[in-house]
C-alpha cells in the first residue's frame, strides 16, 4: 500500500510491503533523513515501536519518518529568530548576557552528555582536566596581596549573577568599616590664604595614596598687613574650615599627624591666642613653623618633579603671606632626601594677598603691575645666591629649570592649557616654556576683573589674587632666567606626609618581598608621588 507523500507505509504488524533480496529489510528513516538496515530478525519490541499505535500525539505513523527532522529545524531556526530579535532590542550594555549564556549552556551541554561515559570505577566520575579558580589579588591598597577562599569566590560570584549590579572588585581586608590596613597619616597646612589636609597612607617606596582631603580659602591674612593683627571675621572663616578637618581626621585612626601654620599666624599679634582658640573649640593643635623649615618642606614634597639629568634647580612657593625660594644644588651623590641639597634658601615677606592689599588687585594696570614686580626684585636683591651662570650646565642650561609650586603657577597652567574646569591631574608635572609663561601673563593682564573671575581656572576667590602672584613670578624670572619651567600641585601637605613615612620606615616596612614584586599593585595616588 502506497502513500502518496511519505513513500511505504508499514503495514499494523510493521512488516514492509516490498522487500530486499538480501533478507534485510528498511527501517524508518532517522533525523537526518536516512534509513537504516535492519535485520529480519528484529525484536517484537522494536517493530512494534514503529507501529502507528505508538505515533507521537495519535499522529499516523508514517509521519514519524519523515517530520521529526522538519520539526527540529523549525524550532531551531524560530530560537534563533527570537533570539535575535531579542538581541537586537536589549540596550547596548545587556546584549552581551543575552548571548554568552546561550554559548555556555551549549557547551556545557555537550561536556555533560560526554561526562556520562566518563566513569571509573566504582561509578565515580573521572577527574576534571579543568583548572581550578586562581586566587584573586586584592586591588587599590597598593600592598600586593592575596586572598583566596571559599567566601571570597562565592562574594564574586554572587556578584556577577545580580542583574543590574556591577561586580564589585576584590578588596583587601579593612581593620575597621572604611579605613585601610595600612597606617593614615595626616598633614594640615593653615596659611595665609588656605586651609588644607591631607590624609594618606604609604605604598610603594617614596609614594603615597590619598584617602581623604580638604581645602578651603579662608583668607586668614586679610588685613593683616595694615592692621597686624587677625580680624574676628578671618578667624571665624578660619575656624569653620579646621572644624571640619577635625570631623575627618576623628573619623578616622590616624597613626601620626603633623598640624602647621604659616605666616599669617606667624606675623599677627594675635596669633598664638588663636591657635589657643582653635584647640578649645576644635581639638587640634597647631604649631607655628619657621621660614627655614617651610622652605624645606616645600622641597621634599616636591622631589618626584625634578628630572635625574638636573643639577640645578630654584624651586619657588608663593604663598598668601610669604614666599620662599631655595636654590639647590644636586651633583653627582644624590640623596634619597632633596632638601638635603638645599644651599641657599629664603623667605620673603610677601604674598599674593599682601602684595595685593598694597597695589590693589581688582583693577590692575601695566604700570601697577610694573611697580609690584619692582618691589619684589628689592627683596630679592638683598638675597645673596650663586649666578645662573654657575647653575646651568652649559650653554645650552639644560641642568637647570625652575619649578614653582602655588596657586599662581598652576593657574597659569590651567588658562594655558584652556581648561574647561580645572585638572590637577593634568596640571601637576606640566612643562612651560619661558615664552609660554610671557604669554599667559599678558594674557591675564589684559582681561579685567569680571573676565578673570569668569575663568573656571581662577574664579572669583583668586580673581583678584593671580595678578600680585604673577608679579612675584616675573621677578624671580628676572632673577633666575630659565628657559623652562615645571609646574607642581603639591606643596607643603606633601612633605610633611614624606617626612614622616620616612622617619617612620613606612616604606621600608612596605617593600614586597622577592617574589611579590611583579604581582604588587600600585595604589598610589596620581600627581600625588612626593
Amino acid at each position: 500500500m502506497k502513500d502518496p507523500d511519505h513513500g511505504e507505509k508499514p503495514s499494523e504488524s510493521g512488516a514492509s510491503a516490498a522487500g530486499r533480496s538480501d533478507g534485510s529489510k528498511l527501517g524508518p528513516r532517522n533525523g537526518k533523513g536516512k534509513r537504516k538496515r535492519r535485520k529480519s530478525s528484529a525484536s517484537p519490541s522494536a517493530i512494534a515501536s514503529q507501529s502507528g499505535s505508538a505515533g507521537t500525539a495519535g499522529r499516523p505513523a508514517g509521519e514519524n519518518e519523515a517530520e521529526p527532522a522538519r520539526k527540529r529545524k523549525r524550532r531551531r531556526r524560530s530560537k534563533s529568530a527570537k533570539q535575535q530579535a531579542a538581541v537586537a532590542s536589549a540596550p547596548q550594555g545587556d546584549r552581551a548576557q543575552l548571548v554568552e549564556p546561550s554559548l555556555g549552556e551549549r557547551k556545557g551541554h555537550k561536556r555533560s552528555k560526554k561526562a556520562r561515559h566518563r566513569r571509573g570505577l566504582q561509578g565515580r566520575p573521572l577527574t576534571s582536566g579543568e583548572r581550578q579558580p586562581t586566587q584573586q589579588r586584592a586591588g587599590g591598597d597598593g600592598s600586593g596581596s592575596t586572598r583566596s577562599g571559599s567566601s571570597a569566590s562565592n562574594a564574586q560570584a554572587g556578584a556577577q549573577h545580580r542583574p543590574g549590579q556591577r561586580a564589585e572588585q576584590p578588596r583587601a581586608p579593612y581593620v575597621a568599616a572604611g579605613e585601610p590596613p595600612a597606617p593614615l597619616y595626616a598633614a594640615l597646612d593653615l596659611g595665609t590664604n588656605n586651609c588644607r589636609l591631607l590624609i594618606a597612607q604609604p605604598t610603594r617606596p617614596g609614594q603615597f595614596r590619598v584617602v581623604d582631603a580638604f581645602s578651603r580659602i579662608v583668607r586668614l591674612g586679610e588685613g593683616l598687613g595694615a592692621s597686624g593683627r587677625l580680624s574676628d571675621e578671618a578667624m571665624e572663616r578660619a575656624v569653620e574650615a579646621l572644624k571640619i578637618c577635625a570631623s575627618k581626621l576623628g573619623a578616622r585612626t590616624i597613626r601620626r599627624s603633623r598640624l602647621i601654620a604659616t605666616e599669617a599666624a606667624r606675623a599677627a599679634e594675635n596669633g598664638e591666642t588663636f591657635l589657643e582658640r582653635v584647640a578649645r573649640e576644635t581639638g587640634l593643635d597647631l604649631e607655628i613653623i619657621n621660614r627655614e623649615t617651610e622652605a624645606r618642606l616645600a622641597v621634599s614634597g616636591c622631589s618626584s618633579l625634578v628630572d635625574r639629568e638636573t643639577r640645578s634647580v630654584v624651586l619657588f612657593d608663593i604663598g598668601g603671606g610669604s614666599s620662599e625660594i631655595a636654590v639647590i644644588r644636586i651633583g653627582d651623590a644624590r640623596s634619597n632626601r632633596l632638601a638635603n641639597h638645599i644651599t641657599h634658601w629664603t623667605s620673603l615677606p610677601v604674598g599674593v594677598v599682601t602684595l595685593s592689599e598694597r597695589h590693589g588687585g581688582q583693577h590692575v594696570t601695566p604700570a601697577s603691575f610694573e611697580a609690584m614686580v619692582q618691589e619684589v626684585e628689592g627683596m630679592l636683591a638683598r638675597f645673596d645666591s650663586p649666578p645662573v651662570e654657575a647653575l646651568a650646565n652649559g650653554a645650552s642650561g639644560s641642568g637647570f629649570h625652575l619649578i614653582g609650586t602655588s596657586g599662581t603657577v598652576t593657574t597659569l597652567a590651567g588658562v594655558h592649557l584652556d581648561l574647561p574646569r580645572y585638572d590637577r591631574r593634568r596640571v601637576d608635572g606640566l612643562w612651560l616654556t619661558d615664552d609660554e609663561v610671557s604669554a599667559m601673563q599678558a594674557r591675564l593682564l589684559s582681561w579685567d576683573f569680571n573676565a578673570r573671575a569668569a575663568n573656571p581656572c581662577i574664579g572669583p576667590d583668586r580673581a583678584d589674587l593671580v595678578l600680585a602672584g604673577c608679579a612675584i613670578l616675573e621677578a624671580i624670572r628676572r632673577r633666575w632666567p630659565s628657559t623652562r619651567m615645571r609646574v607642581a600641585d603639591r606643596g607643603l601637605r606633601e612633605g610633611l606626609l614624606t617626612d614622616m613615612m620616612a622617619d617612620d620606615g613606612a616604606w621600608r616596612r612596605s617593600r614586597p618581598r622577592r617574589h611579590q614584586r611583579g604581582s604588587n599593585a600600585s595604589g598610589s595616588h596620581e600627581g600625588n608621588k612626593p
